[in-house]
């Protein structure tokens, strides 16, 4: 059975744009291989951390939004893990009142752009 997942994750400070969309392209891809199904993405771009991570105080934040079967999260939270570039990641999985205020949270963007 597939549920819809939000996964956001912190990427180090010191890399370039190019490794940034680098990473988020080789996650993105993970998702792909992984039959999940890729609903909303956002790039939340540089931030000031609440406390310091790994001596940072900033950080590339980037938010995929998606659907896919339960077995599939721990594989890609094994692959953050290990990515070095990756500091912080939280995956939760979205009930009916998460993914209505998501879809306002987008239809508002939608209307501003």
């Amino acid at each position: 059975m597939t549920r819809r997942y939000e996964t956001v994750f912190i990427l180090t400070p010191v890399l370039s744009a190019d490794q940034v969309k680098e990473a988020v392209v080789k996650f993105k891809q993970t998702l792909k291989d992984g039959g999940a199904k890729l609903l909303h993405e956002e790039d939340w771009g540089l931030r000031k951390l609440a406390y310091p991570i790994q001596k940072k105080s900033t950080g590339f934040y980037h938010l995929f939004e998606y659907e896919a079967e339960g077995e599939f999260i721990a594989n890609l939270e094994v692959g953050l893990k290990r990515d070095e570039k990756v500091m912080r990641f939280l995956t939760v999985s979205m009930d009916k009142h998460a993914i209505a205020f998501a879809e306002s949270r987008q239809n508002r963007k939608a209307a501003k752009a």
